[in-house]
């Protein structure tokens, strides 16, 4: 009888998906668990981390008909394979019968046809104002400042023994923008999707733990307690020209940044042309909302353990946390300098920090510091400005690496 009992227990276990957890999983469900933590209880940038964070846990559990995971020849593991099945043709060509493919083999092609991010980028220009930018277009170089952290990184990441592709990729965190790192790095080092993107979305989330004693350790109260001149009206055709000329001049000048600008200004245009009001609501609702669950998870899901847990990994944030902090601090040093030829008219340096691409959490850093030193400070809508500069230069950035990179 005890027999019996015990073969068919063993008959069950091997049902069961118990025996393929491997070491890297289980350290996996640890990450997992921080990730939860920080999105959950401490409500870093949950709509992001917590779409992550699950992804994750399902890319390292054993699962059947929701991912298939390939192993390369370096070692890592490609996620998201599609079998492809289809018939020669005797003309030469080749006909597809059928693919077949788990629930996120399909999804994360969003990722990988690059359909994701530009549509992110169509609801966050939906949902931003870039009157603050036109009012004050200083600002537009403290978003350009704050992306000597890309730049540094590039060059650090290349001194490690990173290609210029991986380079790129690695140093694009620095700009604080998920959807931009995602878009590159699927491009040129897709084998770092993983890392760059959690790392990417990491520091956005952090950007309230890490910004402020950068801010504070450049900056003198009195230069925190700047107050700067009320921003004058900006009427609507302003705002339908800014978005046209942006869109018009960024494309021709780098046309690989397309995706990103496109969409980014027609979803403001939607926005300030006052006639596509069901059109604005669905970008800024419907679409992001849907889209940031799927590639939220999508993200998660390349973050097999097997790929994920190595040292390169660990340099790749560490690399990140350079190139963000790098960002931050030129944002700043750039306002200080601009302040040395304007005088009448001077910059509350703290709004430098918000060059970097974290709409708005950045933007609100900056207002949350000013007000510590007074009170009566008002700089949100100042930190707008270079925080709306920092995702059109970001973009910019990407597309030229793209131009310049692409194998």
């Amino acid at each position: 009888m005890l027999l019996d009992i015990l073969h068919d227990f063993a008959a069950f276990f091997q049902l069961t998906a118990f025996s393929a957890v491997t070491w890297q999983m289980v350290v996996m469900w640890g990450v997992c668990g921080v990730l939860f933590y920080l999105g959950i209880r401490r409500k870093f940038e949950p709509l992001l981390l917590v779409p992550i964070a699950f992804g994750a846990l399902l890319a390292n559990l054993p699962t059947e008909g929701l991912i298939t995971h390939r192993v390369l020849a370096d070692g890592l593991v490609e996620s998201g394979v599609l079998s492809v099945h289809g018939t020669a043709l005797d003309t030469g060509g080749f006909r597809i019968d059928h693919i077949t493919g788990g629930l996120y083999d399909f999804i994360s092609q969003g990722i990988k046809l690059e359909i994701f991010p530009p549509l992110i980028f169509l609801g966050v220009g939906a949902l931003t104002d870039f009157g603050p930018l036109i009012a004050n277009p200083r600002t537009l170089l403290l978003g350009a400042a704050a992306q000597i952290g890309v730049l540094a990184t590039f060059i650090g990441a290349g001194l490690l023994g990173f290609t210029s592709q991986q380079s790129a990729a690695i140093g694009i965190i620095g700009g604080a923008d998920g959807p931009t790192a995602i878009f590159l790095t699927s491009k040129l080092a897709p084998e770092l999707l993983g890392a760059v993107a959690v790392a990417a979305y990491t520091y956005m989330a952090l950007v309230p733990l890490i910004q402020p004693p950068i801010m504070r350790a450049l900056t003198t109260q009195k230069e925190r307690k700047i107050r700067m001149r009320s921003l004058r009206p900006v009427s609507r055709l302003e705002k339908l020209l800014f978005a046209l000329l942006v869109t018009v001049t960024v494309i021709l000048l780098v046309p690989a940044a397309s995706p990103l600008i496109g969409m980014l200004m027609l979803g403001n245009f939607l926005r300030e042309c006052g006639v596509t009001e069901r059109l604005l609501k669905a970008s800024q609702n419907e679409i992001i909302n849907v889209v940031t669950i799927l590639l939220g998870t999508s993200v998660g899901i390349t973050m097999a353990g097997e790929n994920f847990l190595r040292a390169q990994t660990l340099l790749i944030i560490a690399l990140g946390m350079v190139a963000f902090a790098l960002g931050t601090a030129g944002g700043v040093l750039a306002a200080k300098a601009l302040n040395l030829f304007s005088s009448r008219n001077p910059i509350n340096p703290l709004i430098g920090s918000a060059g970097v691409s974290a709409v708005p959490m950045a933007a609100r850093v900056s207002q949350v510091e000013g007000q510590k030193a007074d009170p009566a400070n008002f700089l949100l809508m100042h930190a707008m400005g270079p925080n709306v500069a920092g995702v059109i230069g970001t973009a910019v950035i990407a597309g030229y690496y793209i131009a310049t990179l692409t194998k």
